[in-house]
């Protein structure tokens, strides 16, 4: 995907992005393959490879949630920034806080929010079991994200605890997506989640399926979860 197809196709999903805008996806761009060579932040690094499946693939969210209002969002395990500074980028306002258990990666996030000059970004070196469970963060966001960074079950017991009541947990996943929903229901309604949404589509050119889960936090997630680092991946709620 070049930058023209990029644009084009954000702007028929009612994305416009200005000329400063396309700027910082170049710096972006740059910054990840500058950083790539000394530390291993993604094994995608092909210009329009990157332009596709990272960043106009962590917007994709924006097509189906209105991230275009000043909300407090976190997003887990973003790794080098997905897909919560993609679509930082597009809609300025919002509040970003990121959690990554690899001071590298958030070493690399703050040199870029810099490169951005991005504001209303915060970077957290922690695992999300207890970023989970302390009281400064824990409930306290309009909208918790999160891209390939494990399966539904597990995820959930990682991000719902951040959601505030009200509000929503977007979760980005491939064609897994219904076989980790019906594994992960019982997870999802404990730690006081709902599905309200899903949509699948195929990500252009490369034609692979895609699914953006729309979960609303309904009711307090129980004080016990998340529960102690590693515990969720080796016991998901089942």
């Amino acid at each position: 995907m070049n930058i023209e197809q990029f644009t084009e196709m954000l702007a028929a999903n009612g994305i416009a992005l200005s000329s400063r805008q396309l700027n910082q996806y170049e710096t972006y761009y740059s910054t990840l393959v500058e950083w790539n060579e000394k530390m291993n932040l993604t094994a995608i690094t092909d210009k329009e490879d990157v332009y596709l499946k990272h960043f106009y693939d962590s917007i994709t969210a924006a097509f189906y949630f209105n991230f275009n209002q000043p909300l407090k969002v976190c997003d887990v395990g973003a790794g080098a920034g997905f897909p919560s500074i993609p679509i930082k980028i597009a809609f300025p306002d919002l509040h970003i806080t990121i959690v990554d258990s690899l001071n590298k990666r958030i070493g690399f996030l703050e040199y870029l929010a810099k490169a951005l000059e991005l504001e209303n970004v915060r970077f957290i070196h922690d695992r999300a079991e207890t970023f989970g469970q302390n009281k400064e963060y824990r409930e306290s966001f309009d909208v918790v994200t999160a891209r390939a960074v494990a399966r539904l079950s597990v995820l959930s017991e990682l991000c719902l605890p951040l959601a505030k009541t009200g509000g929503m947990f977007v979760a980005m996943k491939g064609a897994s997506a219904k076989e980790e929903l019906d594994a992960g229901k019982k997870a999802i309604t404990v730690l006081g989640g709902k599905l309200v949404d899903s949509h699948t589509f195929t990500l252009p050119e490369e034609e692979s399926e895609r699914n953006i889960l729309i979960i609303k936090k309904e009711k307090s997630t129980p004080k016990k979860y998340p529960r102690k680092p590693g515990t969720p991946n080796k016991t998901p709620i089942e």
